[in-house]
């Protein structure tokens, strides 16, 4: 009888390891197809920034591959059209919103999660009550207030409606609430200020979050479309998002779509690059920011 159980867990074994397998070979096959339907857009794109203007109108039917690439679209995208001012725009607008919407969110999130005050709960309530309200109800009011001031096609005036983020400072304030209050009650017995405690202390412990917040605000801001598009109407402060339409409309044209496809790749690479770079660590610091205890 001991054989003929045995017999039959080795049968049972078998089949659960197949049936696993099995599993784990469908799942990779509709993962592999999800894959080529994401990354092909990204294919398209490439394929199409390396084709000639001729070579693409002269395609009735559209081929997945070019037997003669050309980086000619690439170097019209600096040349032609003002892609290396927009660049520059963008990374100003990036850099200088980012670096103070970081202060902003690091002193609000210090403030609520370790300092105690009449009325914090409050606070803190009507902080995540603007969480509900979408932006764009306060597009308009931002766009009275900046022409009002005078800050119309200035760089002021396109960062300084994005120098803070309820969510950012919520993510950051659950996560400094991880860490013990002893050690803040021992810095204290140790005379260390607030701003030293935060800056030696809590800042080096989060920095999974810090870097994740970080990027994706530079991800953000390098995507940012409908603000500048409204604040701002000279060229001189185009970013990257909405000078491609001006590309598109009084630089290469409507018809030569290769160019075009060449100043998107050039737009996407820094971004693609940071998220690869920096991709565990979003994940990292997101887990990090949502997880107590």
């Amino acid at each position: 009888m001991s054989k003929d159980n045995n017999v039959a867990k080795i049968e049972d074994g078998n089949k659960v390891t197949s049936r696993r397998k099995v599993t784990k070979g469908i799942t990779y096959v509709l993962l592999s197809i999800w894959a080529v339907v994401v990354l092909f857009p990204f294919y398209w794109m490439v394929l199409t920034s390396i084709k000639s203007y001729s070579a693409y109108n002269g395609e009735y039917i559209p081929k997945l591959y070019t037997t003669s690439p050309t980086f000619q679209n690439y170097v019209d995208a600096f040349t032609t059209v003002s892609l290396g001012k927009y660049f520059l725009n963008t990374t100003i607008f990036t850099v200088v919103t980012t670096a103070i919407m970081l202060t902003v969110i690091t002193l609000a999130a210090y403030a609520l999660s370790r300092l105690d005050f009449k009325g914090k709960s409050l606070v803190f309530t009507i902080f995540l009550s603007l969480m509900m309200i979408p932006n764009e109800l306060v597009i308009i009011t931002n766009f009275v207030t900046i022409t009002d001031w005078g800050l119309r096609n200035t760089f002021l005036g396109l960062i300084l409606p994005s120098v803070t983020s309820v969510f950012y400072i919520y993510l950051l304030k659950e996560n400094f609430e991880q860490v013990p209050d002893e050690l803040y009650k021992a810095a204290k017995v140790d005379g260390t200020s607030d701003l030293k405690y935060l800056l030696k202390v809590m800042l080096p412990i989060c920095r999974p979050t810090i870097i994740t917040v970080c990027i994706l605000k530079v991800i953000e801001c390098w995507n940012a479309y409908v603000w500048p598009r409204l604040i701002t109407d000279d060229e001189a402060y185009f970013l990257v998002s909405n000078g491609i339409q001006e590309i598109r409309e009084n630089g290469f044209g409507r018809e030569n779509i290769p160019a075009m496809m060449a100043a998107v790749v050039v737009i996407s690479i820094p971004l693609i690059v940071i998220f690869l770079i920096f991709h565990k660590k979003i994940m990292e610091g997101v887990s990090r920011g949502g997880t107590k205890g």
